[in-house]
């Protein structure tokens, strides 16, 4: 199987001795995943973006190529059919892929900050040695949360597991599941005693090879990430066995907490990549364009527009990468995490629409592809914990630096 990604985990060395490196420089590991994951992207999935982006379904060359290539599984042990690399290395892959296609960069992104790493931190032996090949070689999985009744408070969610024997019974349905749509392995939170408020919650996993009861109901026809499937799933009467459980009985709660932390750092990631592609996208062809003689790029109004989009872009890129080093240091960074969500999903927003407008009538078009980046940027204020629910994890951190004890 060719890989694009290496098989050792780097470690960042500073070049002068007892100092820290910058959080963007990379490693020589680093800086070839980063580069093979823009050519993947360039080669594999920017052809098909369009029909993707028009028909809102992904391209199953993409998801068979993104699995050779070793992206379904970036972090994985090799020894268990990963590329054995860092959590940085996911969040560089994740922004190279969304520079083409922020479809296609979440469908990695759940794969990796979300399944993946349930697994990695609060799965047993058995049940990592079980599902974590097939999800580096072969199988897409999703994290299955949100419901109905259950959006920012997410834990008021009505899905019931019923312990029966040496089994639970889950009853329920989940909406806006991200991979729902072409997802084997489903992580789901459900409630084994709703007496118990968010206690009862527990994390399952249910795999469709073995567990019947799984359907998919409605895929979501969306303003953006529209080849990412974004699905209701139901599940009537599935059994899933106990050792199915992650972690045990009650912990379902902390478990998507602590993992959606993690994610946001992959969504900022996402943002960046997109503001990136807007940009990318754009900048040529203000030079080409000429009005008055001279290339629009050359007036100064727009001069001023473009370097403020340039450092907006830095700033969420610095922001991110910090956040990324720090989770993969061992250091706290919830707040971080958060920062850089919030930040780059407004510079995603802001920089695209500029793009459109830069571009002029051209940019309202399909034919440059401006467009759909701005498309894609407005779900960066919603999902995995929306602007409003950033700002109130901020807010709690600064209140416990200068509120009196």
């Amino acid at each position: 199987m060719n890989r694009l990604l290496s098989r050792s985990v780097p470690m960042l060395c500073s070049a002068v001795p007892g100092l820290p490196a910058p959080c963007t420089t990379l490693t020589e590991d680093e800086k070839m995943l980063q580069s093979s994951v823009r050519e993947f992207a360039l080669q594999h999935v920017q052809p098909r973006v369009l029909k993707m982006d028009e028909a809102a379904k992904m391209d199953p060359v993409v998801i068979q190529e993104a699995f050779k290539a070793g992206l379904m599984g970036i972090e994985t042990p090799a020894d268990l059919q990963g590329s054995g690399m860092s959590f940085f290395g996911s969040i560089l892959a994740i922004e190279q892929l969304a520079r083409v296609d922020g479809a296609t960069s979440v469908m990695i992104d759940v794969q990796n900050t979300l399944v993946n790493n349930i697994f990695f931190r609060y799965a047993n032996a058995a049940q990592k040695a079980k599902y974590l090949p097939r999800l580096a070689q072969d199988t897409i999985g999703c994290f299955c949360l949100t419901e109905p009744s259950s959006g920012s408070d997410a834990f008021a969610l009505k899905t019931r597991a019923e312990k029966k024997g040496d089994s639970y019974v889950l009853n329920g349905s989940k909406i806006f599941i991200t991979n729902g749509g072409e997802a084997n392995i489903f992580l789901v939170m459900a409630t084994v005693d709703p007496s118990k408020g968010y206690k009862g919650i527990t994390c399952f996993v249910v795999d469709s090879r073995e567990q019947k009861g799984v359907s998919v109901g409605r895929l979501e026809h969306k303003l953006g990430i529209r080849a990412s499937s974004t699905a209701e799933l139901n599940f009537d009467n599935v059994v899933v066995p106990a050792e199915n459980v992650i972690s045990e009985v009650g912990k379902g709660y902390k478990i998507a907490i602590e993992i959606l932390n993690e994610g946001r750092i992959g969504i900022a990631s996402q943002m960046v990549g997109i503001a990136q592609g807007a940009m990318d996208a754009t900048m040529p062809y203000l030079f080409q364009r000429k009005q008055f003689n001279t290339a629009i790029g050359d007036f100064q109004g727009m001069q001023f527009q473009y370097a403020q989009a340039a450092m907006e872009i830095h700033a969420a890129r610095l922001m991110v990468y910090n956040a990324a080093r720090k989770k993969d240091n061992g250091e706290a960074f919830v707040e971080d995490a958060a920062m850089a969500k919030l930040f780059a999903s407004q510079v995603a927003e802001r920089t695209a629409s500029k793009c459109i407008e830069w571009m002029g009538g051209v940019g309202f078009t399909k034919e440059y592809h401006v467009e759909r980046f701005y498309r894609d940027a407005k779900i960066g204020a919603i999902y995995e914990g929306t602007s409003n629910i950033q700002l109130h994890t901020l807010a709690k951190f600064v209140k416990d630096r200068y509120a009196q004890k």
